[in-house]
């Protein structure tokens, strides 16, 4: 790629495509219910979402790319292109609430990270974690097996394929098979056992036999728990398909999936005195393919990238990435708004997006001087940070993802809204959509004017700020409808949004 960000040809016309748990208007969510964690695997073939209530749901495509049929089959299929469709595929209960007595600490069960693994036989794997422990799950379709029925009613035909002959003997002999004896009174057998008058000349054991019925099933392989004194906000698979990082607030941790007993603690920032301490770790992610690099990021805005290959306990970073604020711009809400609540790497490992309060930012991995672009995106709330202070909003942890080809990026707002904006050389891309059926409802290009309400989302200059005034509804923004968490689907246009319980999917 040479560093160069492609240059999209226009932005993006993006369709509703399907939706997952729709509420009815007046509904009332559960708690458990919403959604708190989305993840598609590398293929693109399969999605996985985790929620409050310690459930992993994964969802399959069912629209076919390899189509094998005839020319004039392919040309239909390219005239009419069509948009992936997923379906549910199963479920499982991930992690249940526990309780920690020596801290007495209620242990969520939420779950707050789901990362697929590799597949192997046929099978998936992936890891989920909740605030203390990480658990290593494999998903496999199992043929069910059936028993055959037993030989006691002779009617029945016997599990191993030949039928029951009649049970009565032709000649009569003073003892019969099986112990049966004709003085022998059967009515104190149970009821269901229906055996016949004269005893069972031959007894057939039940035959265990595979039917073409298959079910999912979902086996919990490891549970890495016990090395996190505080919660778990990241979990990061390495490239070399053998290790995982988990990060908490003061530490990364290093882990071998094979082994669960023990973990290598590569990163911790924990002062002596806790009185000294002034940033956390908010999110840790793995390079996508040099398997001894890993970036994470603060709560002081900052990105640090390690080399695994330095030292054993890497302490001093490789690299530093943070933006110097102007002068005269400080404030109260500074610290706050800079914290980085996310970060991703680019396909190519050259690039790191990462998401604060207020603005997306992407990062050259060779440029630490600054970012090498910047997205506002809601400033319309600028004027509104006291607000959120006081009702706790200014906490939000909004989540980011990169397309496939990384000439985009995108993030949630609140309002169920989320962004879309082109990266590329040049481009002015800056798409506002909603999570419903209808994405592009608020979309509508309105005349800037000044006004006191909270700013549209509507027209977004890049590197600028939005235009002030409402929504094209003439609505205020609701802060307790956010869309946190969404991903974008790893080689097609196409996102998935979490809205509450309900999970939305779109393409362009």
């Amino acid at each position: 790629m040479n560093g160069e960000v492609p240059n999209p040809v226009g932005p993006l016309d993006w369709k509703f495509s399907q939706v997952f748990g729709e509420r009815t208007a007046g509904e009332e969510v559960q708690e458990v219910d919403i959604i708190s964690a989305i993840e598609f695997d590398k293929t693109g073939d399969h999605l996985a979402t985790g929620d409050r209530g310690g459930r992993v749901v994964l969802f399959e495509r069912t629209d076919s790319r390899d189509n094998n049929g005839n020319r004039r089959d392919l040309e239909r299929m390219d005239y009419n292109i069509r948009h992936p469709e997923f379906r549910y595929k199963t479920e499982f209960q991930s992690h249940e609430p526990e309780f920690d007595y020596l801290k007495s600490l209620e242990i969520e069960e939420k779950i707050n990270k789901i990362k697929w693994c590799q597949t192997a036989n046929g099978a998936l794997f992936l890891l989920s974690t909740n605030d203390k422990t990480i658990k290593y799950w494999k998903v496999q379709e199992k043929k069910v097996k059936k028993i055959s029925e037993m030989n006691i009613d002779p009617s029945k035909t016997m599990g191993n394929g030949s039928t029951a002959g009649p049970s009565i003997p032709t000649s009569p002999k003073p003892f019969l098979a099986n112990g049966g004896s004709p003085e022998k009174s059967y009515s104190n057998l149970s009821n269901d056992l229906s055996f016949p008058p004269g005893g069972i000349p031959s007894l057939r054991l039940p035959v265990v036999v595979p039917s073409q019925e298959t079910s999912l099933v979902a086996r919990c392989r490891r549970i890495y728990a016990h090395a996190h004194d505080y919660h778990i906000n990241s979990i990061s698979n390495n490239s070399d398909g053998e290790t995982f990082i988990s990060a908490d607030d003061l530490r990364i941790n290093l882990w071998n999936l094979e082994i669960s007993n023990q973990s290598f603690n590569i990163v911790d920032v924990k002062p002596a005195n806790m009185e000294d301490l002034t940033e956390v770790i908010t999110s840790a992610e793995f390079h996508p393919t040099h398997c001894n690099t890993l970036a994470y990021s603060s709560s002081k805005g900052s990105i640090r990238l390690i080399d695994l290959r330095q030292s054993a306990l890497c302490d001093t970073h490789s690299k530093l990435f943070e933006e110097q604020e102007a002068p005269g711009s400080r404030s109260f809400f500074t610290e706050i708004i800079a914290s980085i609540s996310d970060i991703k790497f680019g396909k190519d490992g050259r690039h790191i997006l990462s998401r604060d309060y207020m603005t997306l930012k992407l990062w050259d991995i060779n440029m630490d001087s600054g970012p090498v672009a910047t997205f506002q995106v809601h400033e319309y709330l600028r004027p509104k940070l006291c607000d959120l202070y006081e009702n706790d909003s200014i906490f939000d942890k909004f989540e980011c993802c990169l397309s496939g080809d990384g000439s985009r990026v995108a993030t949630g707002s609140y309002s169920n809204l989320f962004r879309v904006f082109g990266c590329g050389t040049g481009s002015s891309e800056a798409t506002t959509l909603e999570a419903s059926k209808n994405p592009m409802r608020r979309h509508v290009q309105t005349p800037a004017r000044p006004s006191r309400s909270l700013g549209s989302l509507t027209r977004v200059v890049r590197r600028g700020g939005d235009s002030p005034g409402s929504d094209s509804n003439g609505n205020s923004f609701d802060f307790s409808t956010k869309l946190l968490h969404l991903a974008w689907h790893p080689t097609e246009n196409s996102l998935a949004c979490a809205a509450a319980n309900s999970l939305y999917m779109y393409y362009a």
